[in-house]
């Protein structure tokens, strides 16, 4: 609900206003560009902070695990059990990065449906933002690449032909694979994006109705503004579950990504 509790003007709230990437100080200068440090940043490094501040609680060594531990053995155990499931035993050495990866855009999902914001900032959602979600499947799809040609060599490209398949279906078969490995770090990113700035934008709708309802006088206002408040609120609830099932989404489709890479057998 955070995200929609700003308003501009005179009762009237801009939904787009949301997604605006502010500076909040300049860094250095390169090549004629200023680099500046933004609420982005701001947001990516808040959502560091508390992933660590996160794992501190697992790091404690007692007797009798408390709430903290458990909280995160169960999250570990989770990514575990999906890369165990998808890849095998091969999955483990995986758990670090599939882990950072699941709950710094959890941690981001949900940062920015606080209802206050950093600084005097309004809450930001930096996985609305495709540059962010497009670094971050480049990041997974490198992966896949690095593991692929270093496990395999050239029988990678193999990826591509399935076994069996005559010459001629081949020469058509082969490049739609291809276009279709190479589409995946866009539709990754596209997903994520998507889904998290639809859900924000139909936060900020909602807002502009309460607000403008408000301001409509007793009988238009209550008669507009309870309902969509209501709404506003299930669209919340809601919103907190899309946070976690697309940051589940874009771990469980890394994992099958980097499946790929490792067992390529399972495509012949």
């Amino acid at each position: 609900m955070g995200t929609a509790v700003a308003a501009q003007g005179q009762g009237t709230i801009d939904p787009m206003h949301q997604f605006e990437v502010q500076s909040i100080a300049d860094m250095f200068t390169v090549g004629g560009q200023t680099i500046a440090f933004t609420n982005s940043a701001l947001y990516m490094v808040a959502a560091l902070v508390a992933l660590w501040a996160f794992m501190l609680m697992g790091m404690k060594r007692e007797m009798v695990p408390g709430r903290g531990q458990m909280m995160v053995e169960g999250f570990v155990g989770f990514i575990d059990k999906l890369l165990a499931q998808n890849i095998g035993h091969a999955g483990r050495k995986y758990v670090p990065y599939v882990f950072t990866l699941f709950m710094f855009i959890l941690l981001g999902n949900l940062i920015g449906l606080m209802p206050l914001g950093l600084f005097k900032l309004h809450p930001f959602t930096f996985t609305s933002h495709f540059t962010v979600t497009g670094v971050l499947a480049i990041m997974s799809f490198s992966i896949v690449l690095i593991v692929g040609f270093a496990k395999h060599g050239l029988r990678f490209f193999s990826l591509f032909a399935p076994k069996g398949t005559p010459i001629p279906v081949l020469l058509l078969v082969a490049p739609i694979e291809f276009v279709s490995f190479m589409v995946r770090p866009f539709s990754l990113a596209l997903r994520l994006f998507v889904a998290m700035t639809a859900g924000h934008i139909l936060l900020k709708v909602l807002a502009s109705f309460v607000v403008n309802a408000a301001n409509a006088g007793a009988g238009i206002g209550l008669a507009v503004g309870i309902p969509s408040f209501a709404l506003m609120v299930g669209v919340s609830a809601l919103e907190i579950l899309v946070a976690g099932v697309q940051a589940y989404v874009f771990a469980l489709l890394t994992s099958l990504y980097i499946n790929d890479a490792e067992h390529l057998h399972d495509h012949h």
